[in-house]
């Protein structure tokens, strides 16, 4: 095989998790990370199944378990009545029928882990990327200070607002979705004695656009709060910002007394827009791809942003295994081929806000092997 050059636009958790893939098959990888450093930013990121059986065949599923919290059960639950339309076994159940866990855990803990399993000096901080070029043999990186630098593969993994996107296929703006999202975490001591606090729970509202979910954190000592309620339009500049505890507890203040209970318990809050595309039908073009939110952005109502890019870094990192440098085309076709149907599913269903508010069958979601999927 050749020893490919890579460079790897983004420095998230699909960005890292397709850099150890990668690395650990020999080849030379670079992650261009626009931020100066790593901070504690962000809140939660729910692992299910699927996403903890692609990083535990990555040597990271140890040091997330040292950290994560492992809901008991996904729980769905009326706005008004409290009453439970599905209860779903997770922890050593799913561990059982998946052949891992769900894990809730702080991004910035997930973050360290994946740090921790790259080769030194793989992250170089504070170069932002501003464009992309090819020639029939080399993926040329150009960054906001002029600089370039080529290589045989360019990966964008750099969200939403992709240069690289936009480099390959031109302008695109994300569409926003008419919902405002909440974030907020608080110790599990203020939450009093409301029921399932070890659960991952959705309160289904009485509109699509209306819901809590919660869920625990660091082995439970935290409990995480998402909401949603709809907005016409998002004028704010910022994607995400301070938000009114106030305004949120007022805007639930027709739900169950648990659910309300829940926001009681929170002290402050975010808030941001919830922005999606339209499925696309190619990620590559000639030696670059996409991953993660700069290929197939979605709402969360699945809990299945992070665990898309995990599954895209596993199966790239698949498809460019043993590939000669001028195969480096096909096997990117390959690797999206094998990948755009699941993930736009996924984005359908995420969008259609329906997934498991009865009881079905999960396995389609968590019972995907990314290390052994078929590749095109």
């Amino acid at each position: 095989m050749d020893r490919l050059a890579i460079a790897i636009c983004g420095g998230g958790v699909g960005g890292m998790a397709a850099a150890i893939a990668l690395q650990a098959q020999g080849h030379d990888v670079a992650i261009f990370e626009q931020a100066p450093r790593f901070g504690r930013v962000g809140a939660d990121v729910n692992l299910t199944p699927n996403a903890v059986h692609a990083l535990d065949r990555l040597g990271v599923g140890e040091r997330l378990r040292a950290n994560a919290a492992r809901p008991t059960h996904r729980i769905s639950r009326m706005w008004d009545t409290g009453e439970e339309t599905s209860r779903l076994p997770m922890s050593s159940d799913a561990e059982a029928r998946y052949g891992a866990p769900q894990l809730t855990i702080h991004r910035a803990d997930l973050l360290a882990a994946l740090e921790e399993r790259l080769a030194p000096g793989t992250i170089r901080f504070g170069r932002r990327v501003a464009a992309i070029a090819q020639t029939g043999t080399a993926a040329t990186v150009r960054f906001e200070d002029g600089s370039e630098e080529s290589f045989d593969v360019v990966i964008g993994a750099d969200g939403i607002h992709s240069a690289v996107r936009l480099a390959l296929f031109g302008p695109d703006d994300p569409k926003f979705t008419g919902l405002v999202s909440w974030r907020a975490t608080f110790p599990r001591e203020r939450a009093g004695d409301i029921p399932d606090l070890d659960a991952f729970t959705k309160w289904w509202g009485p509109t699509g656009d209306r819901q809590i979910v919660t869920f625990p954190l660091t082995h439970g000592r935290e409990i995480f709060v998402f909401a949603t309620n709809a907005q016409e339009g998002w004028q704010e500049e910022g994607w995400t910002l301070p938000g009114d505890i106030e305004e949120l507890r007022a805007a639930y203040a027709d739900f169950h007394p648990e659910a309300r209970a829940l926001l009681d318990a929170c002290e402050s809050v975010t808030r941001s827009a919830l922005h999606v595309r339209e499925p696309m039908q190619r990620w590559s073009k000639g030696r670059a791809t996409l991953l993660g939110d700069a290929a197939h952005p979605m709402v969360p109502f699945m809990a299945q942003g992070a665990c898309m890019a995990i599954e895209d870094a596993v199966v790239l990192a698949r498809a460019l295994e043993g590939v000669a440098r001028a195969d480096v085309p096909a096997a990117l076709q390959s690797y999206e081929r094998a990948r755009i149907p699941r993930t736009a599913e996924i984005q359908r269903s995420s969008l259609a806000n329906e997934w498991l508010k009865k009881p079905e069958n999960a396995d389609w979601v968590y019972d995907y092997k990314a290390w052994s999927a078929e590749l095109a």
